[in-house]
């Protein structure tokens, strides 16, 4: 199969190839041809109607110069002069039609002059008959000579309208002869292409089956590299969700080893301070001393305690989730100045989950303080039947959705920590309109 396909490769593009440059030339060789006929036809179409015009002119002329002679009513004059007046107008636009015919031109001349001849004898009776002379304008009116320069007229005209229907008959043949040899062109043309289509088919029938092949291979060689990310993502999901039990457990452990043992020593140390302070009363200078070392002590006692409720909230293990979130909410407002209000409607929940909830309000005001310039934030938590539903808004300058940087590991471990417990994380936001962290978790995480 190999063999015979480049031959016919080489065969059938250029059958194709050729039958398409010459369907090309057929169609714009035709489409010249009849555009040009079209032209000439549309040309002389236009040339008889103004011969019609002019004829129809000169009649209108003579009817409205036979009525005023005939009845002396000068109403009768205003159709006579329109007419005449229309008359140069008329001829200008026949000349301008014939320019490239020589032949007709000279006719066109002749018919001028028996026009301007006709022109004259009814503007000399049309002038007698308004001075009065009745006898003159009979007269003329009674001779042969308008009568006779009429049928110059007509037959004349007849014959240029006569001579431009011709041109419109050869016309119509020219757009004929064009369809026929469009439609020969495109026939053969058509045949050429079929036999090149035919010998396509048959090249592409092979290709498909090595194509059909090589996809089932690709299918097979996806499928399990697609199952080995997914193994490899729950791995990495279950080392996560480990490292943050992991973590968490340090951060508890960590807590209770500063809260008992550094706790007990600072305690102990401003015990001892107390102490020496009661029996040294007699050194104003030893007293300030012993002050400002009962100061630090308390100092230090307070940053442990802080250290010790970022670790692990005892408000949270001792008081339940509303009440730490409260504490949270008013402690993280005091040191950023954020207005911070709140709507927790809590029902009890376990451990597990109310860790869940409180670490996300954390991080959510931490990352508020940073980076949002808000002035408000709201907190609402609410128990439904089946979930819990937690919300943070801001009025802060927002962000890009879009365009989160992957090393905000803030916003990821938020959704890792509330997605490992089974809930969804949503963060909605606009540059300039604020920001919606939302998410909701079942009553069983």
């Amino acid at each position: 199969m190999r063999r015979f396909s480049l031959p016919k490769l080489v065969i059938s593009l250029p059958a194709a190839v050729l039958a398409a440059v010459m369907l090309i030339a057929i169609n714009e060789a035709g489409y010249h041809r009849s555009t040009e006929a079209l032209m000439d036809i549309e040309r002389a179409q236009q040339t008889r109607v103004e011969l019609s015009r002019l004829l129809q002119q000169m009649l209108d002329a003579e009817t409205g110069q036979r009525g005023f002679l005939l009845t002396g009513d000068e109403r009768y004059l205003q159709p006579y002069s329109q007419a005449t007046a229309g008359l140069n107008q008329t001829i200008d636009k026949l000349r301008s039609s014939y320019l490239s015919t020589p032949e007709e031109l000279g006719e066109l001349a002749e018919l001028s002059r028996n026009i301007s001849r006709k022109l004259a004898e009814m503007d000399l009776s049309v002038r007698l008959r308004k001075q009065g002379n009745e006898e003159a304008w009979r007269f003329i009116m009674l001779t042969d000579v308008g009568r006779e320069h009429m049928d110059s007229i007509r037959a004349q005209t007849a014959h240029l309208v006569e001579v431009r229907s011709r041109a419109v008959e050869h016309g119509q043949r020219q757009v004929i002869h064009a369809l026929q040899l469009s439609r020969l062109g495109i026939a053969a043309v058509a045949l050429v292409g079929l036999i090149a289509f035919y010998m396509y088919l048959r090249q592409t029938q092979a290709l498909e089956l090595a194509a059909q092949r090589q996809q089932e291979t690709l299918e097979g060689e996806r499928d399990r590299l697609e199952g080995l990310v997914r193994e490899r993502t729950a791995s990495l999901a279950e080392l996560a969700t480990h490292l943050q039990e992991v973590r968490e457990n340090e951060r508890a452990h960590l807590a209770r080893e500063l809260h008992d043992e550094l706790g007990s020593l600072l305690t102990a140390a401003k015990l001892d301070v107390a102490r020496i302070k009661s029996r040294l009363t007699d050194s104003p200078e030893l007293l300030a001393r012993l002050q400002h070392l009962t100061e630090t002590l308390n100092s230090g006692i307070a940053l442990k305690r802080n250290i010790i409720e970022d670790l692990r909230p005892s408000s949270l293990s001792n008081l339940g989730l509303v009440a730490a979130l409260e504490i949270l909410t008013r402690e993280s407002g005091e040191r950023s100045g954020l207005t911070i209000s709140c709507e927790l409607d809590i029902s009890p929940l376990d451990a597990s989950a109310q860790l869940t909830v409180y670490r996300m309000v954390q991080e959510s005001l931490t990352n508020i303080s940073k980076y949002a310039r808000a002035s408000h934030v709201q907190v609402s938590v609410r128990t439904h039947p089946r979930e819990v539903a937690v919300e943070v808004r801001d009025n802060g300058v927002g962000f890009d959705t879009q365009r989160i940087d992957p090393s905000t590991h803030g916003l990821h471990g938020m959704r890792h920590r509330v997605e490992a417990a089974g809930g969804k994380l949503s963060i909605v936001s606009s540059v300039g309109g604020g920001t919606v962290i939302s998410a909701t978790l079942p009553h069983s995480a």
